[in-house]
């Protein structure tokens, strides 16, 4: 265990070495960062790249024929069958597949291979994912919080409002004991974010293989960057990159071999023998002057019952074919419309955040502000106060909640196209 979290911390130094040359104590891990520590020490991305390394090593062994096998006959003995014998046989038979079948085998492993190597980089791909998600889930619980602690802090300062308003008559008790309760409800809310961001950093520790609760730093900070590629365009890239899609197309060609493999059952296999005969007994053997013979065998299968075996293997490659063709025409119309979903999902999130941060969010604060003052003169009542402040919070959680959304759409546009966005 320590020398895995010597090696954690090895990486964790190398991943933000890449990007800033030495870990800035005070910027902490950014999205980029935490994935490249992420793939490198995660044991699912491990496991799926050792699979696809067992692949590779099952594609040569297709051209290899079946071992070839040597028997040794001690034939006639009138003893204990051990001694005494009449004749010795050495017999060596190499089975070997018609002409082509092995070619077409190699290439469905070789097939089979590269589907591993997909599934690899699917992985790859989901991990990146995942790791971005929560990062960018732990920033939007961190905000939250400190969000709620300035919303705790406003109520302070009401609450000291109407405890001198209400000290002064000015107000009813009603007032003040309604800023206690506020105050106390959003206290506990700010417990409650604060155990959410905690519970995020854990999800991190699991991605990055480490123990629950370990420190770690996080850059805080983050940009909204619109999505400026045409939707058309992450469609094509997608039916060019995504996983599945070349998943599926591997599929389809290896379909056809195996329609091929299927055509060629018709063609018989065959068996190659070699006979060696010592006759000790020299009435046993074919004259007196011949002790010594030897013989070739060739043997092959007959498909007499092709009607009911290599037909109906035939077909079955044929559906398989057909059931392919159309699981790679149903991948490519599912993930442009998953595409086209994300993508106006992302576009109205920028939207939203970006009203939110330059325009809703300085007007609630503005009217907090002067809705406080007013309360202090007696213009409006406490409910009307109370009002303000939760638009003043509520614009903040709403930026807040459109930015982790636009984050996220993004994040789930990369992972539809099977890799990340071109910068």
């Amino acid at each position: 265990m320590k020398a895995r979290q010597i090696a954690l911390t090895v990486a964790l130094i190398l991943a933000a070495a890449t990007r800033t040359n030495a870990l800035d104590a005070e910027a902490g891990l950014d999205a980029a960062q935490l994935v490249e520590v992420a793939l490198e020490v995660n044991p699912q991305v491990k496991s799926a790249r050792a699979r696809w390394e067992a692949a590779v090593h099952s594609i040569k062994q297709n051209y290899a024929p079946a071992d070839p096998i040597f028997s040794y006959q001690n034939i006639d003995s009138p003893t204990n069958g051990f001694s005494d014998a009449s004749l010795h046989s050495l017999q060596l038979s190499q089975a070997l597949q018609f002409p082509g079948k092995a070619l077409l085998q190699a290439e469905q492993a070789r097939q089979a291979a590269e589907v591993a190597r997909l599934t690899y980089e699917a992985m790859i791909r989901d991990v990146r994912a995942q790791t971005e998600t929560a990062y960018y889930q732990a920033l939007l619980d961190g905000a939250l919080s400190d969000l709620q602690g300035t919303t705790v802090d406003n109520l302070h300062r009401v609450l000291n409002v109407t405890q001198v308003a209400y000290s002064a008559n000015q107000v009813t008790q009603t007032d003040f004991i309604s800023a206690e309760y506020d105050l106390a409800v959003a206290r506990q809310q700010q417990e409650q974010l604060s155990e959410a961001e905690a519970n995020d950093e854990t999800t991190i520790d699991q991605l990055l293989y480490r123990r629950p609760q370990e420190p770690l730093k996080l850059d805080r900070k983050f940009e909204l960057n619109p999505l400026t590629a045409s939707l058309d365009h992450l469609i094509d890239r997608a039916i060019a990159l995504r996983q599945e899609i070349l998943e599926t197309a591997l599929a389809q060609s290896s379909s056809e071999v195996a329609l091929r493999l299927a055509r060629l059952e018709y063609a018989p296999d065959y068996t190659l023998g070699f006979v060696f005969d010592n006759y000790l007994l020299a009435s046993a053997a074919p004259s007196p002057s011949r002790l010594q013979d030897y013989g070739f065998t060739i043997s092959f299968n007959l498909p007499v019952f092709f009607w009911i075996k290599q037909n109906e293997d035939v077909q079955r490659a044929n559906y398989n074919l057909e059931a392919a063709r159309n699981d790679l025409d149903s991948i490519r119309n599912q993930t442009a419309a998953i595409l086209t979903t994300l993508y106006r999902n992302a576009q109205l999130a920028y939207k939203t955040a970006v009203l939110y941060r330059d325009s809703l969010i300085p007007l609630a604060q503005q009217d907090f502000q002067v809705a406080l003052i007013a309360y202090q003169s007696g213009k409006i009542d406490f409910v009307t106060l109370a009002s303000a402040i939760r638009r003043s919070s509520d614009s903040r959680v709403a930026y807040l909640q459109a930015a982790n959304q636009f984050l996220a759409a993004r994040v789930a546009v990369e992972q539809a196209i099977g890799g990340p966005l071109e910068k």
